[in-house]
């Protein structure tokens, strides 16, 4: 059997690396790799129905492949135009009608990493805490404890130092679910965006936890700390201060 026809009855076997590699061996393995039938059986393992075309609907098959086999790494963010030393935060919290806490927050005393949680807390909870998502995190000195059998709520808003302006996180929204397996309570609402790059993204949302130590009282949470978050857009210091600068500020 020739060479050749020894190629092509290999090449449709090989995933798309081992295939890239035999393009650079030499000449005559370049022009046989570069068979466009071999990477249509590549994008058909992927995307099958899409081969199902008379024809590619990219330039050719191995362009198609080049393009989309591999996770698009996330691009560097810009370094953002605030800092947590520009904000402060305005946290309240009631139990029905009664203010439990209440307390103006400066940013960098929320940034990660500043505040070591107390000893005691369970090991799911000081997984979570330890994670590589990024929280910020507030003690609460005092403590103050919640009976369950009371709606709880809170309100946050954010102020700029360097504009003299203030925008919304979470309007009074409630912690309507606790995860006693983590030992946290749970709150969120969705942000408000002034900037019109934002005007078709929603559903991004602040969430807000109390923290609480396991004392096996089944009837109430004692709240040690307050964790904020914005994962569902935001994972890193620079990515929520871009979030918070295109907040709906006034």
């Amino acid at each position: 059997m020739a060479c050749e026809e020894i190629l092509k009855a290999v090449f449709p076997f090989l995933e798309g690396t081992d295939l890239a590699t035999c393009m650079i061996v030499c000449k005559q393995w370049r022009d046989i790799a570069r068979d466009d039938y071999f990477w249509k059986c590549l994008c058909s393992k992927k995307w099958p129905s899409i081969c199902k075309r008379p024809s590619p609907p990219t330039v050719t098959y191995y362009k198609l492949f080049q393009n989309f086999h591999k996770r698009q790494y996330r691009r560097a963010v810009l370094p953002p135009r605030l800092s947590f030393n520009d904000l402060e935060f305005y946290i309240d919290i009631w139990t029905e009608e009664k203010i439990i806490f209440s307390d103006v927050v400066p940013g960098p005393v929320l940034q990660k990493g500043i505040w070591i949680p107390p000893p005691g807390i369970c090991d799911v909870l000081r997984f979570h805490l330890e994670g590589p998502e990024y929280k910020m995190t507030l003690p609460v000195e005092p403590r103050f404890t919640i009976p369950l059998c009371q709606t709880v709520s809170v309100s946050v808003l954010v102020g700029r130092k360097d504009a003299n302006k203030v925008a919304c996180i979470i309007k009074k929204s409630l912690f309507d679910y606790i995860d006693r397996t983590a030992y946290r309570a749970l709150a969120f609402d969705y942000l408000d965006f002034s900037s019109p790059i934002c005007l078709f993204v929603s559903g991004v949302r602040a969430w807000i936890s109390l923290l609480f130590m396991d004392h096996n009282n089944e009837g109430a949470l004692d709240v040690f700390g307050i964790e904020m978050d914005f994962c569902d857009a935001a994972n890193s210091e620079d990515e929520v201060l871009w979030l918070l600068d295109m907040l709906d500020w006034k």
